[in-house]
């Protein structure tokens, strides 16, 4: 395992990456519109392609190498590899529904993505992020092609999976890998982590940039590859601080944390605050973490409804004491 000084660890688990916000990279530009649903499609005959015609590095994991990094590396199925298993052979895959609106169309297209990933089997905790929590994670973004656009492979990255700038192919197969164990000291200022998780994503534009590109590397409307070491996570995470653990603030149990907004009509119309990170869910001028029901040193318990209408205290507007 590579050894990793404080200080360089520091800088790095605070700094922005290349799957984060488009609108965060001056060289972004935008593409003429396409319907989501006509992507979706060629997106996905796209991936498959790859899928079948290339491989990873699978003998390596299987019988690892001294000084073996633990790095997913793809290639072709072709002359001297022609007899390597493709990719397709280990894949696995989700449904995510993408509405058009999140890339700002009015066109009202609702279509379901198919999100490909790999796991190393044998790698990783039963110990896995949920949606709503900080991760550490190494990784590398590829186009289909195997163009390098993004890496972040020698120093690992902290990152909250439902900032609403992160791709959400990438933060829906984090959850899936097991992280490991660390940061472990080695005694000369350097850190190392064991026995984390290993995995791949392959996922189309609709649950990437889509229409937008974020460099002149990613043309607009690319799939994305994204290699994925799941370092560790931090479990219960409470983004906005509010006494509740973020997970717990899914109020429609979709697995979408931003798309659950209880003010959202009297915030301003140039304000939207989904209730992982609003301190009053309510707006009703009680703070959220003094509407539940929390134990002597403070952490969550549960959920009060005092006046037995059947809405949480803290989502409540009508009920505004505060509790003890």
């Amino acid at each position: 395992m590579k050894r990793i000084p404080y200080f360089v660890l520091s800088v790095l688990l605070i700094s922005v990456f290349a799957c984060r916000k488009d609108d965060e990279n001056p060289d972004a530009v935008d593409a003429p519109l396409r319907l989501l649903s006509e992507v979706a499609v060629e997106d996905d005959a796209e991936i498959r392609e790859y899928l079948e015609s290339h491989f990873y590095n699978y003998e390596e994991f299987e019988n690892p190498p001294i000084d073996f990094d633990f790095k997913i590396k793809f290639d072709t199925i072709a002359g001297d590899n022609a007899d390597k298993k493709p990719i397709i052979d280990d894949i696995k895959t989700m449904n995510v529904l993408v509405e058009s609106a999140s890339f700002g169309r009015t066109d009202g297209e609702e279509i379901d993505h198919t999100l490909y990933y790999i796991e190393i089997s044998g790698l990783g905790s039963d110990e896995k992020p949920t949606i709503g929590d900080y991760s550490v994670v190494q990784y590398e973004g590829l186009l289909l092609n195997n163009t390098l656009f993004d890496a972040n492979s020698n120093y690992p990255v902290r990152f909250y999976l439902s900032d609403p700038g992160l791709r959400i192919g990438f933060a829906k197969v984090m959850t899936k890998l097991g992280t490991g164990q660390g940061p472990i000291e080695n005694g000369d200022g350097t850190i190392r982590y064991e026995n984390f998780g290993v995995g791949a994503v392959f996922m189309p534009s609709g649950l990437a940039y889509f229409g937008s590109s974020p460099s002149t590397i990613v043309p607009a409307y690319s799939p994305l590859i994204f290699t994925l070491q799941a370092m560790s996570f931090e479990k219960d995470t409470d983004f906005d601080e509010d006494g509740i653990p973020s997970i717990l603030e899914d109020v429609d149990g979709d697995g979408n944390l931003n798309n659950d907004n209880t003010d959202g009509d009297s915030e301003p119309r140039t304000v939207y605050l989904a209730n992982h990170n609003d301190a009053d869910d309510d707006n009703d001028g009680v703070p959220t973490i003094n509407e539940i029901e929390k134990d002597a040193d403070g952490n969550f318990v549960g959920f009060i409804d005092a006046d037995g209408d059947g809405i949480w205290a803290h989502l409540d507007d009508d009920e505004t004491v505060e509790y003890d």
